[in-house]
């Protein structure tokens, strides 16, 4: 059969561009290879490739995010998938695994459980094991309950650690230790009125320019506290919200049950029993003031100086002190040393006889005035 010119030309011009675009794809990443490595512990890495289920987790590729998954099998034979997601922030990973939290109590409730050692924090399930560590969310799902924290340890090693600590907003909530364990995190807008639903006054919240917010259930309502990267970013949001909260009073819709500005934090409380249960909430939250300077600071000299006169003031404090306890712990060993020499010589004094020309009293013969007497002329005991 012979073949026309026009045909062999398309099926060499399709061979060139499948060579091309094998030639030009992308290899795989250094930084993928360092996070799912071939040999992960005793589990073995089928390869890793572009996430698949990203939308349920930020919704799509945003700039600074690195995403993929990787199966693993691990030596009894069990599948694993890792799932990875890089953040550009620490905030924002953990954003990501309260996110998880969320989904999973509104899921299984009863099922759903935090999990302590694994990364900076974790959540856990009987279908997944979640964890956050400086700027990378891991999710691994699989059957085994033991060996998915086999994998995720063997994983956290190739993680860097960041700060090492949850964000320091969550830490602003009252009685934060227990509250953190349901507190929920969000860097947008979506995901915190996701967090918090069906509350108007959120929608005059504008997350430009670095806002963060964490949300946590109370007893006396839900507290949301919304911390603004500036103090300028903070006056103008507390303007719009409180018009926003006049308009829905004016059109009997649902208002929170407080706000108050606190430095940059915009505190809400929504459904709350009554007004003095919600300041009561509202006025546990404080402002903490983290200065920071974008060139050198300038108290730097001052510091340094009164830092080092604390150290001498310190040290020469602590060497009296030393001196003085050394003093004592001589002294005192001296004395006991002493008397207790002073009562043994006592002690041996009073089991033997002595003889005395002086009335049963001591004369010592400082002045050389007594004669010398011969011990050879001396009584023997019992005067023989």
């Amino acid at each position: 059969m012979r073949v026309s010119f026009f045909t062999r030309w398309l099926f060499a011009s399709s061979l060139v561009l499948v060579l091309l675009s094998i030639s030009l794809a992308d290899p795989p990443s250094p930084e993928l290879n360092k996070i799912f490595p071939r040999l992960s512990g005793s589990f073995q890495s089928q390869g890793h490739r572009p996430l698949s289920s990203l939308e349920k987790y930020v919704g799509s590729y945003k700039p600074g995010i690195l995403a993929a998954e990787c199966a693993y099998v691990s030596p009894s034979g069990e599948k694993f998938l890792a799932e990875m997601i890089r953040m550009p922030s620490d905030s924002e990973a953990y954003a990501l695994l309260t996110k998880v939290v969320h989904q999973g109590k509104q899921a299984a409730s009863s099922q759903f459980m935090r999990t302590e050692g694994v990364g900076t924090a974790s959540v856990s399930s009987p279908e997944y094991l979640a964890f956050f560590k400086g700027t990378t969310f891991i999710n691994i799902i699989g059957p085994s309950k033991k060996e998915r924290t086999e994998l995720a340890s063997s994983l956290i090693e190739k993680l860097d650690a960041g700060t090492g600590d949850i964000p320091v907003l969550v830490k602003h909530l009252p009685e934060w230790e227990t509250a953190q364990q349901r507190a929920l995190y969000s860097v947008s807008l979506p995901v915190l009125q996701m967090f918090a639903p069906n509350k108007p006054a959120l929608e005059a919240v504008s997350f430009e320019g670095g806002t963060e917010a964490v949300t946590a259930s109370y007893p006396s309502g839900q507290l949301v506290i919304v911390e603004f990267a500036t103090p300028q970013l903070a006056a103008d949001n507390d303007a719009r919200i409180n018009e926003k909260i006049n308009q829905l009073r004016g059109a009997g819709q649902p208002t929170p049950s407080a706000y108050k500005r606190t430095g940059n934090y915009s505190v809400f409380v929504f459904d709350a029993p009554d007004d003095g249960a919600a300041k009561s909430l509202i006025g546990q939250v404080k402002y903490e003031k983290d200065v920071r300077w974008l060139g050198d600071n300038p108290y730097a000299a001052e510091r340094a100086n009164r830092r080092w006169l604390n150290m001498s003031v310190g040290v020469i404090v602590n060497t009296l002190k030393v001196s003085g306890l050394a003093v004592i712990l001589c002294l005192g060993v001296g004395a006991a040393f002493g008397g207790a020499i002073f009562i043994r010589r006592r002690a041996q004094a009073a089991t033997q006889t002595s003889f005395s020309d002086a009335g049963g009293m001591v004369r010592l013969n400082l002045d050389d005035l007594a004669a010398e007497s011969s011990p050879a002329r001396l009584l023997k005991h019992g005067g023989k």
